[in-house]
């Protein structure tokens, strides 16, 4: 139990139904969608739709979502992939000619088709109850109306809004300047999409006008997409991966996100007495730090579009492979670099959770990548695209490759945490590359050192990333010294670590209890 002399919130428990989100609005809509009848997936979809007007920073329908969900009262998940591909005329070889290193992170080369859309149609169509109209109407109210910007929002806007270029500075800045709290954002063009989906279906935005506007904007812009590829976009379904930690199975989405990357992290960990250990203690992050470098290398060789990936996918899921990388990890001193070291062991890359009175789950996470993603909006209808494309690499010959009609390396994945063949908790952390450690250590604070869920957000995290191990100001000037004494780069990020929503299921009694980052402006809200 918290300390109620303290700052915090309390975790929200309700019986009928939760759902966490990022946004106020988008969480109370879920609700709303609850209580007029929708299911878990209804609920899903008109939140996050909602978060596209909410946090048009983070996430938007010229993006991407991925799903992990099951049947009512059943624990068998379920997943669907709603990343969009490459298109047709992408080509790495016309890149590296051109003189890049790397794929570029913002124009019409880094946009890969935004799949999200064609996922919400899909799961309305097989799994709601109410009809995409009805769970429409929030977001395109919200979208002509306006909604106030929060805090968090006009915290990411001052910093995201650099890249935004032509039209989307027009439709994402307010009288010039990035959005201030308080200030009422509109997206109007994106109203009349919305509206065209309702009444369309998916062909309200893959095919006629709306699709010749987003095709005209990228190809100003020197992109190769074509209505075709637009027109061949398609979401699929799929099974999840799964690995052990402790005595409970961590459930991610397969790739191309990188949840196996969780699994194998989690895995590594899991070689460590970590629940002997001080959970806020240099020694534990320390631990955390070497995995996460061991973890990401193996998701920087392998997790690629999963026909691409060869058996990459099942060497990070083996246990002898989080053995072998666990033996790599010296406790009390940090590694280099980590790629030397496991090159022996590898010869052979905005979250919402809804619960429904019918247990039905959905872990869902949607997003257009980097903050306002390629910063290039159609002209019309304002549609912001993603940067998906700058997960793929230039490397000749490499899985993860950039090639036509490939699907990138993604970041984000939802997640659910079973217990004896049950789901106890749809989960998410967000944070671009962060997710996967995030996930362990989110698993690992409820496993490892007994916190609650709304705790095991809160708790003050740590990234090894890109040569730094980011700390955040909650662990202390003392954890700070230890660590660098123990080799790392010690940096405080500018922006707190990621964000997090779950819910947990007591199976016993039937409640539910939702959990929200303060990280982020949203909440929990259950009924």
């Amino acid at each position: 139990m918290r300390d109620f002399h303290r700052p915090g919130r309390s975790a929200v428990f309700a019986t009928n139904g939760i759902c966490a989100t990022s946004h106020p609005l988008a969480a109370a809509t879920a609700i709303d969608i609850l209580k007029a009848g929708g299911n878990a997936v209804d609920a899903a979809i008109a939140a996050a739709v909602l978060l596209g007007i909410c946090e048009p920073q983070m996430t938007g329908i010229g993006g991407d979502c991925f799903v992990l969900l099951t049947h009512p009262g059943e624990d068998r998940v379920i997943a669907l992939n709603g990343s969009g591909r490459a298109p047709k005329g992408l080509d790495a070889a016309r890149l590296r000619a051109e003189g890049h290193a790397a794929m570029p992170l913002t124009g019409a080369q880094a946009v890969t088709i935004p799949g999200a859309v064609d996922a919400f149609c899909r799961l309305a169509a097989d799994w709601g109850r109410l009809g995409l109209d009805r769970l429409l109407a929030p977001a395109i109210r919200y979208a002509e109306e306006g909604v106030p910007v929060a805090p968090r929002v006009g915290f990411d806007w001052a910093s995201d809004a650099g890249v935004l270029t032509g039209s989307a500075r027009e439709r994402f800045l307010i009288d010039g300047r990035p959005g201030q709290v308080g200030q009422i954002f509109r997206a109007p063009g994106q109203a009349e999409v919305l509206r065209r989906i309702a009444a369309e279906g998916r062909a309200g935005f893959y095919e006629g006008e709306v699709a010749e506007d987003m095709v005209a904007a990228l190809r100003a812009d020197g992109g190769s997409h074509t209505l075709e590829d637009f027109a061949a976009t398609a979401c699929d379904y799929g099974a999840p991966v799964r690995g052990p930690y402790r005595a409970a199975e961590i459930v991610e989405h397969p790739p191309n996100g990188q949840g196996a990357t969780a699994i194998l992290l989690a895995g590594i960990l899991s070689q460590f007495d970590l629940a002997a250990l001080d959970p806020f203690g240099p020694e534990r992050i320390h631990l955390e730090a070497e995995a996460t470098k061991l973890a990401y290398d193996a998701r920087n060789r392998f997790i690629a579009d999963p026909a691409h990936m060869g058996r990459g996918l099942d060497r990070m899921l083996d246990p002898a492979t989080a053995r072998a990388l666990a033996a790599l990890i010296d406790p009390a001193r940090a590694m280099a670099a980590p790629a030397p070291l496991s090159e022996a062991v590898h010869k052979d890359t905005i979250y919402l959770t809804v619960v429904d009175r019918d247990l039905m789950k959905v872990s869902l996470i949607y997003s257009i990548f980097s903050g306002f993603g390629s910063g290039i909006a159609s002209d019309r209808f304002g549609i912001l695209f993603q940067n998906r494309g700058a997960g793929f690499t230039l490397a000749e010959g490499h899985p993860n490759e950039a090639g036509p009609g490939k699907r990138p390396l993604h970041t984000i994945i939802p997640g659910m945490l079973a217990e004896g063949g049950r789901i106890i908790a749809p989960f998410g952390v967000m944070g671009g590359a962060y997710q996967a450690a995030g996930h362990a250590r989110f698993v690992s604070n409820l496993l490892d050192f007994g916190m609650d869920p709304q705790a095991a957000i809160d708790a003050p995290r740590s990234f090894a990333y890109e040569g730094d191990l980011r700390l955040e100001r909650g662990h202390g000037d003392a954890t700070a010294a230890a660590l660098a004494a123990m080799g790392h780069k010690v940096v405080t990020p500018e922006t707190p670590i990621g964000g997090a929503q779950t819910i947990r299921i007591d199976h016993g009694t039937g409640i539910l209890e939702g959990a929200s980052d303060p990280r982020k402006d949203g909440c929990a809200i259950g009924y």
